[in-house]
């Protein structure tokens, strides 16, 4: 009787339980330039649900602050602004690239280097959290930021 009701608790609750879960692909944080203070996560931020996901916030051991930031076109110089949240769509993706939504990381802990892993920790609107792991690369090409 306690797995029926087990099986049935799954059954009935699971899609709720794990509406929040994003897949999150290709992620990789920035290796640090020499004389860089910051860095940033990139990759996929996939979306299975049927729901549109809001990400309100991103946290790292490897960092003091970390931001949810996008680059904007002003004038003819990029510019890079802290945004409240990032919206994935239902059945959908955010790209998390140089030169669009990325995660900011600042107050790093220590520089960080190709080959080190960072755990990145998001907060979805409900208040529920997923972690996921992201390998130190080294990027070729940087931006200026205004």
């Amino acid at each position: 009787m306690k797995s029926l009701i087990t099986l049935l608790f799954v059954v009935c609750f699971a899609p709720t339980l794990y509406a929040n879960t994003l897949t999150i692909n290709d992620a990789y944080a920035r290796a640090m330039a020499p004389g860089a203070i910051t860095s940033a996560v990139f990759g996929v931020i996939d979306n299975p649900s049927d729901k549109t996901v809001e990400i309100i916030r991103a946290t790292t051991p490897a960092a003091g602050h970390v931001e949810l930031h996008t680059v904007e076109m002003e004038g003819d110089v990029m510019k890079m602004r802290q945004v409240d949240k990032f919206t994935v769509p239902a059945h959908g993706a955010l790209i998390l690239k140089p030169g669009g939504f990325h995660i900011m990381l600042f107050d790093l802990v220590s520089p960080l280097a190709t080959g080190q892993t960072i755990e990145v920790t998001i907060t979805f609107k409900s208040g529920k959290t997923q972690t996921f792991r992201a390998p130190v690369k080294k990027v070729m090409h940087g931006m200026k930021h205004g």
